[in-house]
């Protein structure tokens, strides 16, 4: 029994260590680790109200991660996992950008909070290249999947 364990980890382990290797796995991981950063830095501060949205960013994140990691995407088709991972990166980009700059604004004194913008401002860059990103993934996609030039159902072939 414990080696079979042994092997799931182990298989689990070099799919992590492959998938944090790709460009979307190491955006993955630092929005993980930038949300990390964000909530300590708002937990620490005056005012902790802001740490929901990097919970739900962070939570959301790992999610997706996992999904992709595991290869979960291919065997889950219930699920369109680019479009909603294009509608999750979106929502963190908007988020974090509204929440930094009512932060950064904001000038209490309060230095975790500013900082915990700062980052926030950072993670919403990072948000909005992974909606960049997931945006020509889309359009390869649609390009690889394009109708023949000939139109759908013959009706716009040429006469002969």
């Amino acid at each position: 029994m414990a080696d079979t364990e042994t092997v799931v980890a182990a298989g689990c382990l070099e799919k992590l260590k492959c998938y944090v290797t790709t460009r979307k796995g190491t955006i993955l991981a630092a929005e993980i680790l930038i949300s990390l950063i964000i909530l300590i830095c708002y937990a620490v501060s005056f005012n902790g109200g802001y740490s929901g949205v990097a919970i739900c960013e962070m939570v959301f994140a790992i999610l997706f991660f996992v999904v992709f990691m595991m290869e979960m995407d291919k065997s889950i088709q219930a699920v369109n996992w680019v479009w909603s991972d294009l509608f999750r990166a979106t929502i963190g980009a908007a988020l974090y950008t509204i929440t930094s700059l009512i932060c950064v604004i904001r000038v209490t004194g309060d230095d975790a909070l500013i900082a915990g913008g700062v980052f926030g401002l950072l993670a919403g860059i990072l948000f909005a290249y992974d909606v960049y990103t997931i945006i020509l993934v889309i359009k390869s996609n649609r390009q690889d999947t394009a109708a023949p030039t000939g139109g759908c159902f013959g009706y716009l072939s040429p006469r002969r």
